[in-house]
């Protein structure tokens, strides 16, 4: 069997760059050929992906979340679905958590060595992709503001402060979400479609699977204008939403579950995909069932 190993050389602190050989040695223990690639830049991980997929029975590449997310794209346009493996090298490794890979090299490895192999769903929003989670709205844009430079300092912290400078005012904007069974339309702070379990750490959806056939959506509602009261009202629901998860009781957040929406928003709402900006104002989100071949740990039976 063929194996490419991609990597980016700047995520998780330079890491995986140091470790290379150590990895494809490893790696040689299950494939008989295996190279290695380092990307350059953004997009590059996608087009290794997608101009490699024929040429190897599995693709294993190392990153952070938007890594993940570029080699979905890559995926998505090819023509064919070599197994992936996965070595977690970013900043908050929301995927490998969802899927119980462990955020060492070492177990990471052990996963693609011994673990199992399971269709995982992914979501196409209209011509891009994305595996694990699409969102606007509050403390959305830190991921992909936030520099290089401070997460390589202070890591995850460094989301959280990048947010907390762009985001207090909690830009209120309006959302029409038609589902194939429900219709929600609000003005909101912060629109979640999941497919993932974790979203910025912490255990958003634990109950959610990636196996389904469905995405959850979540809905923090606000007032057109709201004064200092209702912000300081969506604190504490959003509060409420990250640390309780998507099942918390609570009237200002609308809930929908489906394969298919249309969701209907303004040019200047920008659309998260993994951690990466995405597109901007009307969208399409659909699920795409069993999409990426996907080495898991072997014991762990949910997904």
């Amino acid at each position: 069997m063929r194996c490419l190993f991609i990597y980016n050389p700047v995520s998780g602190r330079g890491k995986i760059a140091s470790k290379l050989e150590k990895i494809v040695r490893k790696l040689g223990e299950k494939y008989e050929i295996v190279d290695s690639y380092a990307t350059t830049g953004s997009g590059d991980m996608t087009r290794a992906v997608r101009e490699n997929a024929e040429k190897y029975d599995a693709i294993v590449f190392s990153g952070g979340d938007g890594s993940f997310n570029e080699a979905v794209q890559g995926l998505c346009e090819a023509n064919s679905v070599p197994e992936f493996g996965y070595i977690p090298g970013g900043t908050v490794n929301d995927v490998a958590r969802s899927l119980g890979i462990p955020n060492n090299i070492r177990g990471a490895l052990k996963v693609i060595l011994t673990g199992k192999n399971v269709l995982l769903d992914c979501m196409k929003i209209n011509d891009r992709y994305a595996m694990y989670i699409v969102a606007a709205g509050a403390f959305t844009s830190a991921t992909y503001t936030t520099p290089q430079a401070q997460k390589k300092l202070v890591g995850r912290v460094a989301y959280g402060i990048e947010g907390i400078r762009n985001n207090l005012k909690f830009d209120v904007f309006n959302v029409k979400i038609e589902g194939k069974d429900a219709v929600a339309e609000s003005e909101s702070v912060l629109v979640l479609f999941m497919n993932g379990k974790y979203v910025a750490g912490m255990g958003l959806n634990r109950h959610a699977s990636m196996t389904d056939g469905k995405i959850e959506v979540a809905i923090v509602r606000q007032r057109p204008r709201p004064n200092f009261l209702h912000r300081v009202g969506a604190y504490f629901v959003l509060a409420k939403l990250f640390l309780l998860g998507y099942r918390v009781k609570e009237r200002r957040i609308e809930k929908l579950e489906g394969s298919h929406f249309e969701v209907t928003a303004g040019e200047g709402v920008v659309w998260n995909f993994d951690g990466e900006r995405g597109l901007s104002g009307k969208v399409v989100v659909d699920v795409l069932p069993g999409k990426v071949n996907m080495i898991v740990p072997a014991r762990k039976k949910d997904f």
